[in-house]
């Protein structure tokens, strides 16, 4: 995955600051937690699975290449 496409993820442009990012983050990972989608049929909870998972990856990508905690 390029860097705009990390953006791209978590709906946010290069140019956004690190709450903006970081309350993209926590929404994204909110409605596509493995423990939301329990009430899902199975191809759709993994469809969610995955999604979290491009969205955690994005989001630790972004912070590690501005150097943030």
């Amino acid at each position: 995955m390029s860097k705009r496409d990390y953006y791209d993820v978590l709906g946010q442009g290069k140019g956004a600051n690190e709450e903006d990012l970081k309350k993209s983050y926590r929404k994204m990972a909110m409605k596509y937690h493995p423990d939301k989608l329990s009430d899902l049929n199975e191809a759709q909870q993994k469809m969610g699975k995955e999604k979290f998972m491009k969205v955690q990856e994005a989001y630790e990508a972004i912070k590690k290449e501005r150097g943030l905690s």
